[in-house]
């Protein structure tokens, strides 16, 4: 068993390894896998039976708020400037709600998470709990929950997962064990 000080020793040094929140902002490697998870789509179309119509790169909403109807079209071009604008607006929610400084590949998993699954899904999760009380071990494992659509794992949602799991931990091949 570990004693209470070691513990307390590990989360001090994890606190000054990672960088503060407020100055972290989504890498090249995690758009891209925000794209690759989402894949690219030109006209709306539900993704799977029983969800909402979606283009693009994952948008179920425009930059206005207003919601994808089946039938719309977008360039990917725009397809891309809405990306950004998404991103940008769930690192937004992401800050408000994570307290505690993130190595980079935790900060793109956790936007990565909360782009599918949304902001206030993310924000009120048992993972934002466990990464705010310095449990990151946990609150990554947390990721490998959300693999389900009405109750019933998605095959595609857990290979998903499972990839987000292993960035957060800086596993990933993007990423180096320094955060880096």
């Amino acid at each position: 068993m570990v004693s209470q000080t070691i513990k307390d020793e590990a989360v001090k040094l994890s606190k000054k390894a990672r960088t503060a929140i407020a100055a972290l902002v989504i890498s090249t490697a995690g758009v891209t896998g925000v794209v690759m998870h989402e894949g690219f789509r030109d006209t709306a179309y539900i993704p799977v039976k029983g969800d909402v119509p979606t283009i693009g790169f994952g948008s179920t909403t425009y930059a206005d708020g207003s919601r994808v109807k089946l039938g719309d079209k977008l360039s990917r071009e725009d397809a891309t400037k809405l990306l950004g604008n998404k991103i940008s607006s769930f690192e937004r929610e992401l800050k408000k709600c994570v307290k505690v400084p993130l190595f980079q590949y935790e900060y793109d998993a956790f936007v990565s998470l909360s782009y599918n699954i949304g902001s206030s899904a993310f924000c009120n999760s048992t993972l934002v709990k466990k990464v705010n009380a310095y449990d990151y071990e946990g609150a990554c494992k947390e990721i490998l929950k959300w693999d389900k659509f009405q109750g019933k794992p998605l095959p595609g949602l857990t290979k998903r997962r499972t990839q987000e799991y292993q960035q957060c931990l800086g596993l990933s091949p993007n990423y180096s064990l320094t955060g880096k």
